[in-house]
């Protein structure tokens, strides 16, 4: 379950919900997920092949219709108040939905005309986009001649032409070079300091550690676990304590002098003997202390001594039991596309 903050300080959710329910057939695709979003935050929804990550930005871009649940996003319902949510929220699907054979710019013109911005006004954003997404060089070039990190940029500008509250990236780096990555990471950093609210999905765990400040973890469409990146190491298993002694063959003894030694939570420590190596599970800060006294009043040498978080992807792993791989979508494939429909664009 999602942290509610309920404290006075505490605003209302920039994107709010509740119950959320989805289903294709017999498929739960989301089966009473509950998230929130503060505002100028980036929320990172991590989830193997098929969680439901694409079903939940669909229900909550009016894509989809939800079969049951509520969600709130920037205080409209997505159900009740579908036309004016359209008007404050930005979407970059797991695909480049541009028109090739529109140039860049009269891609980002047309979605500024169909968001009823004035001739003058579509045409001035279509700029600034172009300029800001280091496009401007190719702004009359056809589309279906960028590269496929200039289209994505290019995907990402017009989503933003309608200058979002809230944005929604659904694995926005899927197939780009680790260069071009990166400039949408800076770009989305940006637009998050700019005031933009941003749920992520992603299946790179280096993305979500760069841009989000929240996970929520998605399995069989539920929410199985929220929180900060470092607050997820830490209900996987914490820190582990890693030393080196200076004498390799006191190893087993040192091991076996922290297993006895009755530290609450330590009794875990087991030696890597091909690395020389003891591992020593660390749940409290007073343990770190507590065994390097006990082995320097035991007479062990050390001659290197560090600490160990789990990655996120050990995170991922520990608490949805898969890997993660990259994947074009949670949806049937009759409901794969990320393209708008008429009705929802305009």
């Amino acid at each position: 379950m999602t942290r509610i903050d309920t404290s006075p300080e505490a605003g209302p959710p920039a994107i709010r919900v509740r119950g959320l329910v989805k289903h294709y057939g017999g498929t739960k695709a989301l089966d009473g997920v509950d998230l929130d979003v503060s505002e100028g935050t980036v929320l990172g929804v991590l989830g193997p092949n098929g969680a439901g990550k694409t079903t939940l930005v669909r229900c909550l871009s009016t894509l989809e219709l939800p079969d049951a649940g509520t969600a709130l996003v920037a205080g409209c319902d997505v159900v009740n108040d579908p036309r004016r949510l359209r008007r404050i929220i930005g979407l970059t699907g797991q695909y480049a939905s541009v028109d090739g054979k529109l140039s860049g710019w009269e891609n980002l013109y047309m979605i500024g005309r169909l968001l009823d911005l004035s001739r003058k006004d579509a045409r001035r954003r279509a700029e600034e986009m172009l300029e800001r997404f280091s496009l401007t060089e190719a702004a009359k070039r056809p589309a279906m001649q960028y590269s496929g990190g200039m289209r994505r940029r290019l995907d990402l500008a017009a989503s933003m032409i309608g200058q979002p509250a809230v944005l929604y990236l659904d694995e926005p780096t899927t197939g780009l070079d680790p260069r071009t990555r990166k400039e949408v990471w800076a770009e989305v950093q940006r637009m998050v300091g700019e005031g933009v609210t941003v749920l992520l999905t992603t299946q790179y765990m280096e993305e979500a550690e760069q841009l989000a400040s929240e996970l929520a973890v998605i399995d069989r469409g539920k929410v199985v676990a929220t929180g900060g990146v470092d607050e997820l190491k830490a209900k996987v298993g914490g820190r582990t304590l890693k030393i080196r002694p200076s004498d390799p063959s006191q190893l087993s003894a040192m091991q076996r002098a922290v297993a006895q030694s009755g530290l609450d939570g330590i009794a875990g420590a087991h030696a890597a003997v091909e690395e020389c190596l003891l591992y020593v599970p660390i749940l409290h800060d007073e343990h770190l202390t507590s065994v390097i006294t006990l082995l320097g009043t035991r007479g062990f040498g050390i001659s290197h001594i560090g600490t160990h978080l789990p990655s996120l992807d050990e995170v991922f792993l520990a608490i949805t039991g898969q890997k993660s791989t990259s994947v074009p979508s949670d949806e049937p494939a009759d409901r794969a596309s990320d393209t708008l429909p008429e009705e929802v664009a305009a």
